[in-house]
């Protein structure tokens, strides 16, 4: 359930485009193939140790053709230090011999069908079309679930009723709101000891979670 005004949705929208302009994907990648492994490997394992890992997993296979033909135990001892390696080894494989073998080793462009890979959910579906090809969708993950409840866009206990939630008050821009949330939410409005001194959102949030702070200076 939305909780905010169409008014105060307007506005946080507007501060949130406006703050993260051309806000995108901190994971590093240089093509489709790049990406899909490591939002794949991304879930529950921060974006800074993904970058850490893919360079030698890319240049030992550089493409999906190759990762097809990897060895999982081989894999995983180049994925060991990131969560869950073990799973992730076996889905990066099995999702890599599936876009071979179904898909002419083309990564499919179309949501429903990524979904059909091993190892990619519906959020990581939504990611990948997000970052990649810019489609109007909003995929929460744990930054922005907690954003969107400490704001009063959703007080639904589950990810995907956030993501309605979401969809349903912003509309529209929701790829470039998705990047911004996931930015303010990483690095200002943490789950630990947020920034509240320097939230642009500060006067719109009703979070228990919200210092209190001397705002002589209102943000405008």
């Amino acid at each position: 359930m939305v909780l905010r005004k169409k008014e105060e949705i307007a506005e946080i929208k507007k501060r949130l485009l406006a703050h993260y302009p051309s806000a995108k994907t901190e994971l590093i990648y240089n093509n489709l193939y790049e990406l899909v492994v490591d939002v794949i490997l991304s879930a529950q394992c921060t974006d800074k140790r993904v970058n850490i890992i893919t360079p030698a997993l890319f240049k030992k296979y550089p493409n999906i053709e190759a990762l097809a033909k990897a060895n999982v135990e081989d894999v995983k001892e180049l994925i060991k230090t990131c969560s869950f390696f073990n799973n992730k080894a076996k889905n990066l494989v099995a999702m890599a011999k599936t876009v071979v073998e179904k898909y002419d080793g083309k990564i499919p462009e179309d949501e429903k069908e990524l979904i059909k890979l091993p190892g990619i959910g519906r959020k990581t579906a939504n990611v990948i079309m997000i970052e990649y090809f810019k489609k109007n969708l909003m995929a929460v993950d744990t930054h922005v679930f907690r954003v969107a409840h400490r704001l009063g866009l959703s007080d639904a206990k589950t990810r995907d009723a956030t993501e309605k939630d979401l969809v349903e008050a912003f509309k529209t821009d929701l790829h470039s709101i998705h990047q911004a949330m996931v930015l303010f939410g990483r690095y200002i409005c943490k789950a630990k000891n947020p920034k509240c001194e320097e939230c642009f959102l500060y006067e719109l949030c009703n979070s228990e979670d919200k210092k209190i702070l001397n705002r002589d200076n209102p943000v405008s």
